[in-house]
């Protein structure tokens, strides 16, 4: 059974593109047939004006009586298929009794018009002529029926409207193959989707219009950071596998084993349960990065301060200060495209090892560009040695080993940096303590 879906966009156009035409082809007609009514009103308008321009010529070269004018008027007006009434004063010539009463009123107006009057229910199309006969005011009326005339125009104007049925049901098929061959593109897009749900496929290519780039470039944007976070997520479980192994089947032979576990043993214990502990944050925290093909943003200004406030609690004895740089009020509540636990991550590990380490003071600087974010995490520790600074970021490595910690943090910061294609720089600053910037590539 035939089945119309009225939500397909194809069902949609062909309506609107039907609709359209429909009242365009109807609009045209409705003009074709007021044009020929007013063509053949000005084409018999000129007849009109032709015959009372002759009569009125040959009044005034007559030099009879006023009574004998209107005769010969009458008798010129009979070689003619037109009706007239003539009045010249007072009296009146016709040359149909039945007129007069009829068409006297008409007489009244002023100056020359052309115009239609109905006459004994048939259409008559009248002209009045006004003009002077020997200092008397003469008023012409010369009429002709024009019902023949508007017979004529409806059969040529039902035979266009057969035509223009005609031409729309042309219109309607021009739009079917039209609509049919534009959305052609959708289709082959549906069947290449299904290919990649089937595993047949791994990209899209697609040769489609202009409006459709941005649509396949996000699902091949897509397709690539799904293809991109499994072989993350494989990899990270090939890491913590392979990191894993090693500790856990020792610690298995010391718990299983009969020998008593002293001091030392237990040490060596508690360091490969660290490993193995260091390890997972690692690749947990690895494995929450959305990275910036994700599509998420963030609000840089208010996590910025929800953080500021969050290590402000976890450090009450030093001062966490924010300072926002570049940042008007219109920008205060501007969304860049960093996801928002990406963002926190990385500022919060800035903030959390500026407040190990820093005396009394960490400032925080946040600056808001036109294609960057810049994030500047200042303290005022001891700071790190100008031959340490390039050793920061590398896993694992630890500057006191005397503070908590594993040494990740950084590491997964450089990281994080990375996959945003940023940077992120170390220094002393002013204080003398560790000066930490990172730039991300940013759009707003």
């Amino acid at each position: 059974m035939f089945h119309i879906d009225r939500r397909s966009l194809r069902f949609r156009l062909l309506t609107r593109l039907g609709g359209a035409s429909l009242a365009v082809v109807l609009f045209a007609w409705y003009l074709h047939g007021f044009f020929l009514h007013e063509l053949a009103k000005d084409f018999l308008g000129e007849r009109l004006k032709d015959e009372a321009w002759h009569i009125v010529t040959l009044l005034k070269k007559d030099e009879r009586p006023v009574a004998q004018l209107m005769a010969a008027a009458r008798e010129e007006s009979l070689s003619f298929h037109h009706f007239y009434v003539l009045r010249v004063g007072e009296k009146v010539s016709t040359s149909l009794p039945a007129l007069p009463t009829q068409m006297l009123p008409l007489l009244e107006g002023k100056g020359d018009a052309l115009f239609m009057h109905q006459f004994q229910q048939q259409p008559l199309l009248v002209y009045r002529h006004v003009f002077d006969i020997r200092g008397d005011a003469v008023q012409l009326l010369i009429a002709e029926n024009f019902s023949p005339v508007e017979q004529g125009l409806t059969r040529v104007h039902w035979w266009i409207a057969a035509s223009a049925i005609l031409l729309w049901g042309i219109l309607i098929s021009l739009n079917l193959l039209a609509v049919r061959r534009g959305l052609r593109p959708l289709s082959v897009l549906r069947h290449q989707l299904s290919e990649l749900q089937s595993g047949r496929r791994k990209r899209i290519v697609l040769e489609a219009p202009s409006e459709l780039d941005a649509l396949v470039s996000q699902l091949n944007t897509l397709l690539d950071e799904f293809d991109h976070r499994l072989s993350r997520s494989r990899e990270s479980v090939a890491n913590l596998s392979h990191a894993l192994k090693t500790p856990l089947t020792a610690l298995t032979q010391v718990l299983r084993g009969k020998r008593p576990i002293n001091e030392v043993r237990r040490g060596k214990m508690l360091q490969r349960v660290e490993t193995i502990h260091s390890q997972l944050e690692t690749e947990l925290r690895r494995a929450r990065i959305a990275g910036p093909r994700a599509g998420q943003t963030a609000r840089p200004v208010e996590e910025a301060q929800r953080l500021i406030e969050m290590f402000q609690g976890i450090y009450p004895q030093r001062t966490f200060l924010l300072e926002c740089l570049g940042v008007s009020n219109d920008h205060a509540d501007s969304w860049v495209n960093v996801e928002t636990q990406d963002f926190t991550e990385m500022l919060g590990i800035l903030l959390d090892n500026a407040g190990k380490w820093s005396v009394n003071q960490v400032q925080c600087r946040l600056t808001i560009e036109s294609d960057q974010i810049v994030l500047c995490v200042e303290d005022d520790g001891p700071g790190v040695p100008q031959a340490q600074l390039a050793h920061l970021g590398e896993r694992g490595w630890r500057q006191d080993e005397t503070h908590p910690g594993y040494g990740l943090g950084l590491s997964i910061l450089a990281h994080l940096v990375k996959h945003y294609a940023g940077c992120v720089s170390y220094s002393t600053g002013a204080a003398g303590g560790l000066r930490a910037e990172v730039h991300l590539p940013t759009r707003k």
